[in-house]
């Protein structure tokens, strides 16, 4: 038979889902890995999910998706960054952020092209910038610097080939955010080079010191950034699979174009319950960032306690402790906790080179169950420091 493409076939499988396949197989595991809401649904949004079930809204909705949507998604946009999208010419609704992120790209990248992303970062960006016919080139930040972007570094990576840069912040895996100033010298760079910018921001609304800023906001960015948003984290929606692009009309027209050739439309109920969300749900949204905030000071305190060094994550719902301490490899270190302890969490080098030395854990979980996990995690760090010394031991005899 003649090959399959290479491009796929080259490409390892999600390095999240590789311990969770062990762990589902495993009992008593503590899983502070997917990154996923611990909340259901807010009860007003399953009701109007309920509601348009009830009504026959089962069918398709126009490609971009129903025009209310779109226009609630504008309004909010407006309404928190003070950025205008024309809701019928610049905004696509789409099967979650990951489509939205595979659609940008296969908008702009032509084969060959490059695109700069910043380290750590995503499971699912340098395939998707691989799909597209594009080659990515990776940008680190560093842990010692809270994992700061830095705009010298990202200009230092730009060649005649450099067609976009990605963005995503707050950050998913490390919950770092970034200074506006920062932000700010990236467009500067975009502009200057003539590139385009993709600006995941799925975890805006969970930014706990500051103010998030939407980088389509910024002087210079707008008519060249794909801004990237959903349902999914702030208001618990990860099943629904429901978000959303927005675009200068160009770019937001040749997504919908591939768009409509591949997932037509994004379900008709759970646009309806977005619809719900985006217009009467923003009491439930901060009620829930103001428990992962609980959470995240509880949890990321917990872990420095216990020998695994923490910068403190101002945003999503994850921290990224270094096991740098404890001479293992993230891999090692992951696969040996879930094996000892049942606690699962995803190796650093998932989420790009710079992220090996680092585990991620999410915090979206009760208090009770990160309690546990705490427990869990010292009687590992205790017995491995004990080994550690047993071994230092060994070779100095």
């Amino acid at each position: 038979m003649k090959p399959l493409n290479q491009v796929v076939s080259a490409t390892p499988p999600s390095g999240i889902r590789r311990l969770f396949d062990i762990a589902s197989q495993m009992q008593d595991v503590i899983s502070l890995g997917v990154g996923e809401p611990d909340f259901v649904t807010p009860w007003r949004i399953r009701e109007a999910a309920i509601y348009a079930l009830e009504r026959g809204y089962t069918t398709y909705t126009s490609n971009a998706g129903l025009l209310e949507l779109r226009e609630a998604v504008c309004s909010l946009q407006r309404a928190l960054y003070g950025v205008e999208y024309d809701p019928q010419q610049e905004t696509l609704i789409t099967v979650g952020v990951s489509e939205g992120l595979d659609l940008a790209l296969r908008a702009i990248v032509n084969p060959g092209d490059e695109v700069i992303l910043l380290e750590p970062c995503y499971v699912s960006y340098q395939p998707n910038i691989l799909f597209a016919g594009g080659t990515p080139v990776p940008v680190a930040s560093r842990a010692e610097e809270g994992f700061r972007l830095r705009p010298e570094a990202v200009e230092a990576a730009v060649t005649p080939r450099t067609k976009a840069i990605m963005l995503c912040y707050p950050n998913n895996p490390t919950g770092a955010t970034q200074s506006r100033v920062d932000l700010q010298a990236v467009v500067d760079i975009a502009v200057k080079h003539d590139l385009y910018l993709i600006s995941d921001e799925i975890y805006d609304r969970l930014t706990y010191v500051g103010r998030h800023t939407c980088v389509a906001s910024l002087e210079g960015a707008r008519e060249r950034t794909v801004l990237l948003n959903g349902f999914s984290k702030a208001y618990a929606m990860t099943g629904w699979r429901i978000a959303y692009a927005c675009a200068p009309r160009p770019i937001a027209a040749l997504m919908t174009k591939i768009h409509q050739y591949t997932m037509l439309c994004a379900p008709h109920i759970a646009q309806r319950a977005a619809l719900e969300a985006t217009l009467n749900g923003e009491n439930d949204v901060r009620e829930m960032v103001a428990d992962y905030d609980r959470r995240r000071r509880f949890f990321v305190r917990g872990l420095n306690a216990i020998g695994l060094d923490c910068v403190e994550p101002t945003g999503a719902f994850y921290a990224f402790p270094s096991v740098r301490r404890t001479g293992l490899t993230s891999e090692q270190f992951a696969e040996r906790l879930l094996q000892e302890e049942r606690v699962a969490v995803v190796p650093g080098n998932a989420f790009g080179a710079s992220g090996e030395g680092c585990v991620r854990c999410s915090y979206a979980t009760s208090m009770a169950q990160l309690e546990e996990a705490l427990a869990r995690m010292r009687r590992f760090m205790e017995r491995n420091r004990v080994f550690a010394e047993q071994e230092a031991k060994a070779t100095t005899g």
